[in-house]
């Protein structure tokens, strides 16, 4: 049970620090202005990457304990998993996963240092170098990101498969990067770090919050009707396991934590400039990630709703890791990052 406790704090941590990753190289590319004030805390959260790969170290030492498609006498007695084996199989897995962060925490190191190097130098060229470096880290994420969640998560059970299991998990990893850097970023405001952020600036996040709860469930609703409508066994059987032996009721709290409620607490204008609202939202949301994570993993290691102590090693794990990490680099850097040439404008945003 432990393994697969595993699994979730890995792919909540990857979520968070991955994200961030991807919202640092997304910034760039689209030449964001009002977002630069904010941008270090990002860079903050992404220094999670290379330490969101301990977590899965454990696992691969049980590896056929855990994914069934890993034992060897899986391929001779299961002609599915056989036929998938020239994906599913130990040396490829663990060579995607070495790889992945290896180029993942270069991507890291390089962006963040050229950040870091400008605060001295006020140099454009390091602008310049992490839009090219942004746009490079955007393939390499999409086809990462997909790879990580049909390793770790869809193929615990060899046999069901979905196309869109990839963006699914990408909706998820976005909602927790953006609510971990939103709760931070307001923490940091009100201590009086980032006094000079406007509420324009707290609206953007409260909206980009709203818009990926949003796609999360267009995206989730969509992953259910195809397998719904095509109605083929080897697919419906994920859902049917999911509905029954108790999560029935974790699968409907899902639906509530991570998109009613959120919808309704963000709809209107106003709650996207609570700070209070945004900050309870933003605990809110990466909780229902972790909850949205353990109902894709645990129901292949149990049938039932498995509540042990264990769960509350996940999230105590995280938090720790992040403060520790977030601590370390708010000694070692500047919190705003003072040497780029956007930073004034970025100050100055209003809509």
């Amino acid at each position: 049970m432990a393994a697969f406790h595993n699994i979730v704090g890995f792919l909540f941590l990857t979520s968070i620090g991955l994200g961030a990753l991807f919202l640092i190289a997304l910034d760039y590319v689209a030449g964001s202005v009002w977002s630069v004030p904010m941008r270090r805390v990002n860079e903050f959260l992404a220094a999670l990457v290379p330490f969101t790969a301990l977590l899965a170290l454990p696992v691969l030492f049980f590896l056929p304990e855990v994914f069934s498609w890993a034992k060897a006498e899986s391929a001779v007695l299961d002609p599915v998993v056989e036929s998938k084996r020239l994906y599913l199989n130990v040396n490829f897995f663990i060579i995607r996963f070495v790889v992945l962060f290896i180029i993942w925490t270069v991507f890291y190191y390089v962006m963040t240092g050229n950040s870091v190097k400008q605060d001295l130098t006020k140099d454009q060229k390091h602008t310049r170098w992490n839009i090219r470096l942004g746009a490079a880290f955007m393939p390499v994420f999409a086809f990462g990101i997909t790879a990580i969640a049909i390793d770790w998560s869809m193929s615990l059970e060899p046999h069901w498969y979905s196309t869109i299991y990839g963006v699914y998990y990408f909706s998820g990893t976005v909602i927790a990067a953006l609510a971990a850097a939103t709760y931070i970023i307001i923490q940091l405001h009100e201590h009086g770090y980032l006094q000079n952020l406007r509420s324009d600036h707290f609206y953007s996040l409260g909206t980009l919050l709203f818009v990926f709860v949003n796609f999360w469930a267009y995206i989730a609703f969509s992953q259910f009707l195809l397998i719904w409508y095509a109605n083929i066994p080897e697919e419906t059987v994920w859902f049917i396991m999911r509905w029954k032996n108790g999560w029935q009721a974790v699968s409907i709290l899902l639906l509530l934590v991570q998109f009613w409620v959120p919808y309704f607490m963000l709809l209107s204008q106003e709650s996207k400039m609570n700070l209070k609202r945004l900050k309870f939202m933003s605990i809110w949301l990466l909780l229902a990630h972790l909850l949205d994570l353990y109902w894709l993993v645990m129901p292949t290691y149990n049938s039932g709703v498995p509540l042990s102590w264990t769960m509350i090693g996940v999230p105590s794990l995280s938090v720790g890791l992040t403060i520790l990490v977030l601590a370390w680099n708010m000694k070692r850097k500047n919190i705003m990052p003072i040497g780029d040439p956007r930073l004034k404008r970025g100050l100055e945003f209003h809509l």
